[in-house]
This record gives C-alpha cells, structure tokens and sequence, in this order.
C-alpha cells in the first residue's frame, strides 16, 4: 500500500514539472513572438538594444521585467512610448515577456 501511494504521488508529482515545463516553452513561445511584434524595434530581437537611451533586456530578472511593464501600463512609471505600447499588454502578455527576456543568456567574451 506505501508503495502504491508513493509511486501515485511519484507520478503526480513527474506529471505536474512536464505540464509546468510545457507551460513554460509555451510562455517563452508567446513571450518571444510578442517580443518581435512589440518590442524588437527598440529593444532588438534579442533583447541587446542598438538605440541609445534604449535598455537591454536580455538576461534580465523576470520580476523586475514584469513589474517595470505593470507600472508603465498603470502610468505609475511615466514614458511616452512605453505607456502607449504597455497599454496593450495582458497580465498573460507581461508575464510572457518576462520569462522569456530572462531566459536569454548574455555571455561576455
């Protein structure tokens, strides 16, 4: 009977990190393609700015892209280009964008 339990909950457990998993390359899926439509011509396609005045965003934290993003379509943090593009974005659109300008990896050679 323990064994039963502990290979159920064993395999809840494995189901429940490939749905999470699955959940998050489709959120980077997401991220990246709002990313090309919104805010590849500032930002760049990955992220690394070319304009100055313009931030990078790759390989920045998650919480910190997402709550900047928040406060921009609130007009708690004022920008004249950053509230008209955030204006549009949805908690799903913000926590897409997110995940996926942390997921990309700076490396400096």
């Amino acid at each position: 009977m323990i064994k039963t339990k502990l290979f159920s909950a064993g395999a809840s457990l494995l189901a429940l990190c490939v749905l999470g998993f699955s959940a998050q390359a489709q959120d980077l899926n997401l991220g990246r393609t709002k990313a090309a439509t919104a805010c590849a011509v500032c930002h760049g396609p990955m992220g690394m700015a070319m304009q100055p005045g313009v931030p990078h965003l790759a390989g920045q934290p998650q919480m910190y892209v997402a709550e900047q993003l928040k406060h921009y379509r609130s007009g708690r943090r004022p920008h004249e280009v950053m509230a008209v593009i955030a204006k549009s974005l949805t908690d799903a659109d913000i926590e897409a964008l997110s995940h996926w300008y942390a997921s990309i990896a700076i490396k400096l050679e």
